[in-house]
C-alpha cells in the first residue's frame, strides 16, 4: 500500500478506533493499530506471530484488531460495494454484460467461495464441507466488470451455495419483488426476463436461471449452457484472479525473507547469495505493484469485511 493511501485510510478511521490516554498508560495510537490490522489482512499471521512485529500483546491485538476492521468496513463499505437500487441502474448491469459476454438481461452472476478455516472446538463436522475440510461460505454477486454488487459471508460450510442464498436479504427481496428489477424487454422475437445467473447448486426461478442437466442436452440446450457458463464465470474468476496476485504477493514476501536470511549468512561465510541487488530490487518493485492491485481490487476490499476476527475460529491464508 502506497504512503498517500495508507494516510486517506488513516484518516478516515482514525476517529473511530483513536483511545483516550489515562493517567496510567498512553493508548494505543491509531496508527499503531491500523498498521497491526494491515498486516494481519495481508500476511494472515495469528496474533501470537504477530505481537513480535508490532510490538502489542496478543490481548490488545484480540481486541483492536477486530474493532478496527469493523470501522474500515464502516467507512469504506458504502463506496466499495454499491448495490443497484434503481432500474436504470440494474439496466446499465444488464447491458454491460450483453455488450461482453453475450448473454441479454443479466444482471449479475452468483457463486460460493470457502474459505477455510480452523474450527471451534467440539464442532464436530458443522463446518465440513464437501471438498472435506472446514470453512465458512463466501456468496457474491458479480457484475460483468468484475466487481462485487452483494457480499455475504459467515456460514458454515456444510450449507450449500443454494441453502447460503436462501438466508441472505437479497435472495429475499429477489422473491418478494422489493429488488426493483426492470420489466421484460424484447430481445428478438421474445419477451424476456431479467435474471441472475449461477451453477447447478442454486434453485431455477423465474429471475434465476441455471445450466442444464448434462445428461439431457439437445442442440439448442447446449447453446444455451454455453452462453450462461460464459456469463457465470466471471464471479469464479474474480475469486481466481485476486487469490492468484495474493499467492504471487506471499512468495515475493518468502524470497525476500529468504535472501535476507542469505545475506546475513553471506556476510559471515563466502558462500555467494542466491539473488543479486539487481534481483532484490525488481522484486521488492513488483511486491509493492502487486500490494497496489490487491488493495484496489474489489474482492479484497471485501477481505476486510470476511477477515474480521472471529473469536472461535480463524481464518487460513491458502
Amino acid at each position: 500500500m502506497d504512503e498517500d493511501t495508507y494516510t486517506h485510510l488513516l484518516s478516515l478511521v482514525s476517529a473511530r478506533i483513536q483511545k483516550c490516554d489515562t493517567q496510567l498508560r498512553k493508548a494505543i495510537t491509531a496508527h499503531e493499530r491500523l498498521t497491526a490490522t494491515l498486516r494481519f489482512l495481508a500476511t494472515g499471521r495469528n496474533y501470537t506471530d504477530l505481537k513480535f512485529t508490532c510490538g502489542i500483546s496478543q490481548p490488545s491485538l484480540s481486541i483492536i484488531i477486530p474493532e478496527t476492521c469493523e470501522a474500515i468496513c464502516s467507512v469504506l463499505l458504502k463506496d466499495v460495494i454499491k448495490f443497484p437500487k434503481t432500474t436504470e441502474e440494474w439496466a446499465s448491469v444488464a447491458s454491460l454484460y450483453e455488450d461482453r459476454w453475450n448473454f441479454p438481461n443479466c444482471l449479475g452472476s452468483i457463486d460460493g467461495k470457502h474459505v477455510r478455516i480452523t474450527p471451534p472446538k467440539n464442532s464436530g463436522a458443522f463446518y465440513r464441507n464437501y471438498k472435506g475440510y472446514d470453512s465458512l461460505v463466501l456468496l457474491a454477486v458479480v457484475d460483468a466488470d468484475y466487481k462485487f454488487l452483494m457480499v455475504d459471508f459467515g456460514t458454515n460450510g456444510r450449507v450449500s451455495d443454494g441453502g447460503v442464498i436462501e438466508n441472505t436479504k437479497f435472495y429475499k427481496k429477489l422473491i418478494d419483488g422489493k429488488l426493483n428489477l426492470p420489466n421484460c424487454r424484447r430481445v428478438g422475437n421474445r419477451d424476456l426476463k431479467y435474471v441472475f445467473v449461477g451453477d447447478e447448486a442454486f434453485a431455477l426461478k423465474s429471475n434465476f436461471m441455471k445450466p442444464f442437466n448434462v445428461r439431457e442436452l439437445s442442440t439448442e440446450k447446449r447453446i444455451y449452457n454455453y452462453r450462461l457458463s460464459r456469463a457465470r464465470r466471471v464471479v469464479e474468476n474474480v475469486f481466481d484472479l485476486d487469490v492468484s496476485i495474493y499467492l504471487e504477493m506471499l512468495s515475493i514476501q518468502r524470497i525476500l525473507k529468504t535472501e535476507q536470511h542469505e545475506q546475513d549468512w553471506w556476510q559471515m561465510t563466502p558462500t555467494s547469495p542466491i539473488y543479486n541487488q539487481d534481483q532484490i530490487e525488481i522484486l521488492q518493485l513488483k511486491q509493492k505493484k502487486l500490494e497496489t492491485i490487491l488493495f484496489n481490487t474489489s474482492t479484497t476490499k471485501v477481505l476486510f469485511i470476511f477477515k474480521i476476527s472471529l473469536p472461535d475460529y480463524q481464518l487460513i491464508s491458502k
